[in-house]
């Protein structure tokens, strides 16, 4: 006889406690195998997958999307056991059940983001027989009421050019048809900017007649009544750090002009000898790595309640990457022990993630320094704020011709801003300097690295 088990939204980790559904992969009567992935969630760190660790036919679906559960809460019941439809199996189903999370066979505890311990089966979207005879229904499950009315449904393999699940969740809370949009992207793919638009000018009120003594507070009447946007997810989880930085961390910024001709040139050098190509950013992170192993002041962290300066003996690095879904900053561990090839190499890997939305929590905490490159949005200088509880953060502005005095004349030479925010408490302005200093003489100078080498 076939066993209904129930599969609870598992513990994620770091501290998470509740996430958002943002899409099913799964409906009523559908089989599933072990560590199929079920549903698309989207957490304070990352949107991820979660997969299932039982096989057999889906009986319940808890929560309709954009619903937030927390840990803990039922997100779907499976039938396991003999009762499931011959040739529908899944390969590795369980061979006994019991109580949800009891001894039935399964890949085990799932984690957000990490995967289980068997290796993920194929997706399968197979109706089992009994959803046709309309034995296997999926009953009410609680959700809160729409606060706009909900749009024509959209498949996600309908014809409908719509990639991101940000952007169908927008449009499903703004009470937009997608099929009426054009998108901007290729193809006519739709984009945030285009649901954004759309959202703005249905909020703004249709022009109608009105006596001039009314005009100014028809004109007004958007402000009181704009898009209101929840700070919850990602864009919730910056809010809450950015803040927190602000509150508790004394900052200072210093920053320095640096001529980057010779680091271009030995970067220009280093690519064209063959082999693989070697970021900007990488030999920037290269650098960082020297300068923090001269002034370890900065790779660290105060510990308030012991009210101690904690120095760290690891440099975990992170660098600060924009995405559609907002401003991530993933981490490259042990960046002090990594060459310039080997920076590259994860660089790229976690930039593909962080724009993909699939970065686990692991990839986006425990930072210790952070390298913010904001000269790719074609500005010269910042202030950022701290990425809390780190204690500094490199700014690089962007690397552009200007006059410059080298060897006693006047020449164009390849100019860069740096600047160094910094925690005042860990160290004094002597500190933060030397720092900033050794970091641009390494900029002018790059044989300056091989001291430390």
């Amino acid at each position: 006889m076939a066993q209904v088990l129930e599969f609870r939204l598992p513990d994620l980790g770091e501290g998470l406690t509740e996430a958002e559904i943002v899409r099913w992969l799964v409906q009523v009567g559908d089989v599933v195998a072990i560590d199929q992935p079920v549903v698309e969630v989207e957490t304070a760190k990352a949107m991820v997958e979660v997969p299932c660790p039982y096989g057999g036919v889906v009986t319940a679906r808890f929560g309709e999307e954009g619903t937030e559960l927390p840990v803990g809460a039922p997100l779907l019941t499976v039938a396991v056991g003999p009762q499931v439809p011959e040739g529908s199996q899944a390969p590795h189903a369980p061979k006994t059940s019991g109580a949800a999370g009891g001894d039935a066979e399964g890949s085990g505890n799932v984690l957000v983001g990490y995967g289980t311990s068997e290796a993920p089966a194929r997706r399968r979207r197979v109706r089992a027989a009994a959803a046709a005879n309309g034995t296997a229904k999926e009953p009410p499950a609680p959700a809160p009421a729409p606060s706009v009315p909900e749009p024509a449904p959209v498949s996600a393999e309908g014809p409908v050019p719509v990639i991101s699940p940000l952007v169908r969740r927008l449009a499903r809370e703004g009470g937009l048809d997608l099929r009426q949009l054009s998108g901007s992207g290729p193809d006519g793919l739709i984009l945030r900017s285009d649901v954004e638009a759309a959202l703005r000018a249905k909020a703004v009120p249709a022009p109608a007649p009105a006596p001039v003594a009314e005009a100014p507070a028809a004109r007004v009447a958007p402000l009181r009544n704009g898009i209101r946007t929840p700070l919850k997810g990602v864009r919730g989880a910056v809010a809450d750090k950015l803040s927190r930085s602000r509150r508790e961390i004394p900052d200072a910024t210093c920053w320095v002009d640096a001529d980057a001709t010779e680091l271009m040139r030995a970067r220009a050098a280093m690519n064209a000898a063959g082999g693989p190509k070697i970021s900007l950013l990488a030999l920037l992170a290269r650098i960082c790595t020297a300068a923090l192993a001269r002034f370890p002041e900065l790779n660290s962290y105060v510990d308030t309640d012991a009210r101690e300066v904690v120095q760290l003996d690891q440099v975990h690095l992170g660098f600060a990457a924009q995405t559609e879904r907002g401003l991530v900053v993933p981490v490259v561990r042990d960046a002090h022990a990594r060459d310039a090839e080997s920076l590259t190499a994860e660089f790229a890997r976690l930039t593909e993630a962080a724009r993909g939305g699939t970065l686990t929590p692991g990839e986006l905490t425990g930072g210790t320094f952070t390298l913010n490159n904001y000269g790719v949005f074609g500005v010269d200088g910042s202030t950022p704020i701290i990425n809390h509880p780190e204690a500094a953060m490199l700014g690089v502005g962007r690397i552009v011709p200007k006059p410059w005095v080298h060897e006693g004349e006047l020449a164009v030479r390849q100019v860069v801003q740096l600047s160094l925010t910094f925690d005042h408490r860990v160290c004094d302005g002597g500190t933060a300097g030397g720092f900033l200093r050794y970091v641009a003489d390494c900029v002018e100078h790059p044989a300056v690295l091989l001291r430390t080498l």
